[in-house]
């Protein structure tokens, strides 16, 4: 007997432990559904600070296409029909892009806007606005586009892209296919990353690698970090081998070309008229031990010219191919990049000094940096 009443005992405090348990468990519960449902991650922090400037551009522009191909008409029609003349045909296109000051002024990739005749502007609102494109720079592929009716619609803070790390949160908005106030999350998974490794020749910038996907019609929208502010604009994504990678153009390099394309309407970059591979030790060692080699090259790094332009800057002070640039004002250089980041900086028609290695032995060259051509 004395034993069930132990037993019992033992019973109801059990009983009174599971109770407390499913009393505390519920409100636990009801605790984190409270702050499920009324707080926010920081994802939606930041898009509320930036997405009231993010806007879609929509482009038109005539192109003249011939009615008919003419090698599929019979010369019996040919006659009754007349010459094969040419119709004019709007093509339309679209892009994003994201308000950087209250008079207006967006901020967008150069391809969203070359060329065009007619720009709208559709605000996160809603409101469509007539655009004038300000000036664009094929070379980095971006362009400012100013409102031209009167609007209080908010601008995006502008972050300083120097600051960036790999790993860093990355949010992506837009208007991809036309969809507005779309966003992605991902990291920034490099940084620096050099666009002529893309295959884009014509380009000069280190991008922004992203795994946040940018689809057609983001082009021209900010990349935002984890704190709400604007550190690149989404110019592309990779098809293809590497498929799934976005990139962005820094800010920085962003809020620069902005000001000029603001101040002149283009902006103007030096060219010296050469065309450069990557020359290392290695590479040069093992070019030397082909017996079928013409010439030995040095065995060191620098920026090897493969060609000369006719008519260059670089053809009138006498660079020739095979020569082996080793520094520029006085500037070690090691790859083909570290030049061109040295000429971007230099002054058109003003003496720009290289050390050239030419069959062994070392000279000094002057160039005067023209600008570069082909962009109007």
């Amino acid at each position: 007997m004395q034993f069930l009443k132990i037993k019992f005992a033992d019973l109801i405090k059990m009983f009174i432990v599971v109770f407390f348990c499913l009393v505390n468990f519920s409100q636990n519960n009801e605790v984190l559904a409270l702050n499920s449902f009324d707080n926010h991650n920081f994802v939606s922090d930041a898009v509320k600070n930036v997405g009231p400037a993010v806007v879609r551009i929509d482009t038109e522009r005539l192109v003249e296409r011939q009615q008919f191909d003419p090698t599929l008409l019979d010369p019996l029609l040919r006659d009754l029909l007349g010459e094969n003349g040419m119709t004019p045909d709007r093509e339309r296109g679209q892009g994003s892009g994201v308000i950087i000051d209250n008079n207006g002024l967006v901020l967008t990739n150069a391809h969203v806007v070359e060329r065009v005749d007619n720009v709208s502007v559709t605000l996160a609102d809603g409101t469509i606005c007539d655009g004038h494109v300000l000036g664009t720079d094929a070379v980095t592929d971006l362009a400012l586009v100013k409102i031209e009716d009167s609007t209080s619609s908010s601008f995006a803070p502008l972050g300083n892209s120097e600051d960036l790390e790999v790993g860093d949160w990355a949010i992506a908005l837009g208007t991809p296919f036309g969809l507005e106030k779309t966003v992605t999350l991902g990291i920034v998974s490099s940084l620096h990353r050099d666009i002529n490794s893309l295959g884009f020749s014509d380009k000069r910038l280190d991008l922004i690698q992203t795994d946040a996907a940018i689809n057609p019609g983001n082009s021209g929208g900010p990349l935002i970090n984890s704190n709400g502010e604007v550190i690149g604009i989404n110019t592309l994504v990779r098809s293809g081998p590497g498929a799934g990678l976005g990139f962005a153009i820094p800010i920085n390099l962003a809020k620069t070309v902005s000001d000029q394309l603001f101040k002149n309407g283009e902006v103007i970059h030096p060219y010296l008229g050469i065309q450069l591979i990557s020359l290392n030790p290695k590479i040069a060692k093992e070019h030397n031990q082909d017996p079928n080699s013409i010439v030995q090259l040095p065995e060191r790094s620098g920026a090897l010219i493969q060609s000369v332009i006719p008519n260059s800057p670089a053809e009138k002070a006498g660079l020739r191919r095979g020569d082996l640039v080793i520094a520029a004002e006085n500037i070690s250089i090691e790859e083909p990049k570290a030049l061109l980041d040295e000429v971007e900086k230099a002054q058109i028609g003003k003496v720009f000094l290289l050390n050239v290695l030419r069959e062994n032995k070392e000279i000094k060259v002057n160039i005067k940096p023209e600008r570069l051509p082909g962009l109007t």
